[in-house]
């Protein structure tokens, strides 16, 4: 019995100092008195055995005793096994800085660093401009205009956008931008993405564009020259990276640029010549600057020594001669202006290079420190705005959609998509506002934008399907009525384009993370690099002495010892002590996997990828929590909050788990499983009870909702396009009196106290006036809920050949009708339409405006 209770002692004392990581001495004085615990409790073995480990601790830990032996070894062996950094990579490593990512790798996590930067929203000036001009311009485009009728926006639309000056959300006031914050260009974006083509034209020229480049790296005469005139939509710019060999891999850029002599203006000059063909250039058809990416040469030495200066970036405009450029892509589902540039011979000064010649060769740290912040603004926006729109149009349209005499809002089937679709909402929220709180307060994070680019994304994949799935055939039949089938097809451009979403999570997140963001690895490497062994001895023995904290940490957290720091509350209490946990263990496995496969860990991408999965979700559940611990709290949102955590931890620990499941060395694998998952997978999907909850709020007119469909376009102003969710809201406003009274009718009829043959709704309110089960007021509320309803139902259709492009290749089935009956169909529509209006014209005052009948205007003067 004194064995096992000195055996017990000994785990618990060593976990408790280990926890701590108090280094190497503080480790050997507790064996020292574990020792002397376990002979004064006659257990001689243990005792000595602990006496043994000291000693061992001792010669290993303390640095007068190690430096002459054991470093010198590990030195020599860390340099055979460490991976070798290419300078391309160190560029990218070295780009953006480490905040909270750094926590999450740390394995305790100080939660005070996160809490502390509080996200005040946005100034006065910002939110006026999101009322007002971004709710204005959203309800200018219509999604089958500009996909199928003009191929893009609405001049009108073009026109207001440069007047306005979204393209200079970025550009500071002096220079006649908005000089908005980070925060602001995510809300701007988030509102337009009820339009994809509109927030991807807002939005590339505000984080791709060469703006962002000259603020940071022009010259004073390229700001003052560019910067203007990009702000007040004079120049539209485009930055051509991609081409056909070079995609993720865009440091293979094979387009080039030789310094030589030419003219320009009529005067000789030192310049570059080049050679070009770029594919995949948003804005490029009608941009009137062009960024470019190159490899450059000096092979007569005219700038200095070096031939081979490396990637560079130059800003041409348009007209210069030799470059192709106006032809167009046609990107799935979303028309946005992309397309080729090609450039042959093409010769430009030197000052074209962004910040001129002394800027040479310095391209692609340029690009990475650009791209890394773009990445977290642009494209996350855009899904988390969807996020938004698919709550209020999924919620909206399954509780006024009934099926079985009941809104499909309330079959259970229909729940589990809602709730999903309104916690991937909410989380995008959350990760993407205090990401963008982060830039704001100085911080570049490079490896959290790939985490919002690769995940947001996915979840607005997952968002649109979802609510596509519940619309069921509203919105698979294509027309100016279709809300979402556009958007849907439009979602693989955002999964695609700034990193492939499979190199992103596969090569970046982790990849780039394991080195930048882990507390010695970066300092090992430039160690090895300097070979400076006193650095490395530092560095080296502090890693291992944080493993074997993250070993500490891991275990007993797993059993319910809360560890690190937690300044939460109820619930959230509980997810931020699995959020300490799941760091402590990741970490661990972060070493594990570069201890294990080292260098060949670059080849492992499934690893790697369920590495960076484990991040991702740890870091998005932070921001959650964040949100949480900072936001209104309204009715319900609890309910999300706990059902956004439950879901991201069950993800986490599903990676942690498949990692150890496929982790090459088994033998480690069978040793780490005990320490990070001692019982077992404890995290749950979250429960049909949340599910229930949250799909009844979203589906309703409820605090939530509201909460939810913030700073989204809800108004209906005169000369916009319908807005289907204005209408939904107002529908939602009067459901519950209707949803009494379908229950009243639909029991009578049920009971047979109404005809049979009133089968249509608005038959059997007729019927149910005539039978006094209904007052007169009831009777003419239900008939014009009911018109709304039906009318937010309707799909479009076509005549015969207005689907063919090329009109005379239509095969008529049926014998190509007479041109007077060919007119008298066309006109049908805007017949029934008029005579609609008329009918329903008392419906439409209870409800929210009309929608447009194909045959109505637009606001550009075109036939929707």
């Amino acid at each position: 019995m004194n064995h096992v209770l000195v055996l017990v002692l000994a785990v618990a004392v060593m976990l408790a100092v280990l926890r701590r990581e108090p280094g190497a001495l503080v480790s050997v004085i507790a064996l020292a008195v574990l020792t002397v615990v376990a002979f004064v409790l006659r257990s001689p073995l243990l005792g000595l055995l602990y006496a043994l480990i000291a000693a061992g601790v001792a010669f290993a830990g303390l640095p007068q005793l190690r430096r002459n032996w054991l470093t010198p070894k590990l030195f020599a062996f860390f340099k055979q096994v460490a991976p070798k950094v290419s300078a391309t990579e160190r560029v990218a490593l070295e780009a953006g800085t480490v905040f909270w990512d750094g926590q999450l790798f740390s394995g305790q996590p100080r939660w005070q660093q996160l809490l502390g930067q509080r996200n005040p929203g946005l100034n006065e000036r910002e939110q006026a401009f999101l009322d007002k001009q971004c709710e204005h311009v959203t309800g200018l485009v219509n999604a089958w205009e500009v996909a199928v009728e003009q191929a893009d926006l609405p001049e009108t639309v073009w026109d207001y956008l440069k007047k306005e000056k979204f393209f200079g959300m970025i550009i500071p006031e002096e220079y006649g931008g908005l000089g908005f914050s980070a925060k602001a260009q995510s809300a701007v974006l988030q509102k337009l993405s009820m339009n994809e083509t509109l927030m991807v034209v807002v939005g590339v020229p505000n984080s791709l564009g060469p703006g962002e480049l000259l603020l940071k790296y022009g010259t004073e005469e390229q700001k003052n020259h560019y910067l203007p005139r990009l702000a007040d939509g004079r120049e539209v710019p485009c930055f051509g990276l991609t081409g056909p060999r070079a995609g993720s891999d865009a440091t293979s850029i094979p387009d080039t640029g030789i310094v030589c002599k030419g003219m320009h203006n009529g005067k000789e000059v030192v310049g570059i010549r080049l050679n070009f063909e770029k594919r995949w250039i948003t804005l490029a058809p009608v941009a009137t600057v062009v960024g470019l990416a190159f490899r450059m040469f000096d092979p007569d030495k005219l700038l200095g020594d070096v031939e081979d200066i490396g990637i560079s970036c130059a800003l041409i405009p348009r007209d210069t001669d030799g470059m192709e450029i106006g032809r167009r892509h046609c990107p799935i589902g979303s028309p946005f202006m992309n397309g080729p540039i090609k450039g042959k011979d093409v010769f430009i000064p030197i000052d074209y290079l962004i910040g001129g010649a002394d800027m040479a060769g310095q391209g692609w740290r340029m690009l990475v420190e650009c791209l890394s912040v773009g990445r977290c603004i642009t494209l996350p926006s855009g899904a988390s705005g969807t996020g938004r729109y698919m709550t209020g149009l999924a919620g909206g349209f399954t509780r006024i959609r009934r099926q079985f005499n009941t809104p499909v809002a309330e079959m259970e089937g229909v729940k589990v998509p809602l709730a999903r679709i309104a916690s991937m909402a909410y989380i995008a929220r959350a990760t993407v506002a205090h990401t963008a709180n982060m830039i704001d307060n100085g911080h570049k994070p490079a490896v959290p934008s790939t985490i919002l680019k690769s995940q947001l994304t996915e979840f607005q994949r997952q968002m649109v399907t979802d609510a596509m799935d519940v619309h069921g055939g509203k919105t698979v039949t294509l027309g100016p009525r279709n809300y979402l089938g556009i958007g849907y097809s439009a979602t693989a451009v955002s999964i695609t384009v700034e990193g492939a979403n499979i190199m992103t999570r596969s090569l970046m997140v982790f990849g780039q993370g394991a080195i930048r963001c882990h507390p010695y690895v970066l300092d090992e490497l430039a160690a090895k690099d300097a070979d400076d062994i006193q650095a490395f001895d530092k560095a080296i023995f502090g890693h291992l002495g944080m493993v074997a904290g993250n070993v500490a940490r891991s275990f007993s957290a797993a059993l319910g010892v809360p560890t690190g720091s937690n300044p939460f509350n109820g619930d959230a209490a509980r997810y931020a002590r699995a959020v300490n946990r799941f760091s402590a263990a990741f970490s661990l496995m972060a070493d594990v996997a570069m201890g294990t496969l080292g260098g060949s860990l670059k080849l492992r991408e499934m690893l790697s990828a369920r590495l960076g999965d484990v991040l991702s979700n740890l870091y998005m559940t932070s921001m959650v929590l964040k949100q949480w611990q900072e936001g209104r709290k309204v009715p319900g949102e609890e309910a999300l909050m706990r059902y956004s955590c439950e879901f991201l931890l069950h993800r986490a620990e599903l990676a942690i788990d498949e990692v150890l499941h496929n982790l090459p060395n088994r033998w480690v694998a069978c040793a780490v499983r005990p320490v990070v998952l001692p019982l077992g997978r404890r995290w749950p999907m979250p429960s049909d009870r949340l599910v229930s909850e949250i799909a009844h709020d979203i589906s309703t007119d409820s605090k939530l909702r509201a909460y939810l469909l913030e700073d989204t376009w809800q108004t209906q102003a005169k000369g916009q396009f319908a807005n289907p969710i204005a209408r939904y809201n107002a529908l939602l406003k009067d459901n519950e009196r209707a949803t009494d009274l379908y229950r009243a009718v639909d029991k009578a009829y049920a009971k047979g106290q109404l005809l049979k043959t009133a089968l249509h709704p608005e038959q059997r309110f007729e019927e149910a006036l005539k039978a006094k089960l209904i007052s007169q007021d009831d009777r003419d509320f239900m008939i014009a809920y009911e018109a709304e309803v039906l009318d937010l139902l309707t799909v479009d259709d076509f005549a015969f050949d207005e689907l063919a492009r090329d009109k005379s290749k239509v095969v008529w089935h049926n014998g190509k009708p007479k041109a007077a009956a060919k007119e008298k169909a066309k006109a049908a529509p805007k017949t029934a339409a008029k005579a609609k209006a008329k009918s329903t014209t008392k419906a439409k005052a209870k409800s929210a405006p009309a929608a447009r009948s194909t045959a109505e205007k637009s606001p550009s003067g075109s036939d929707s």
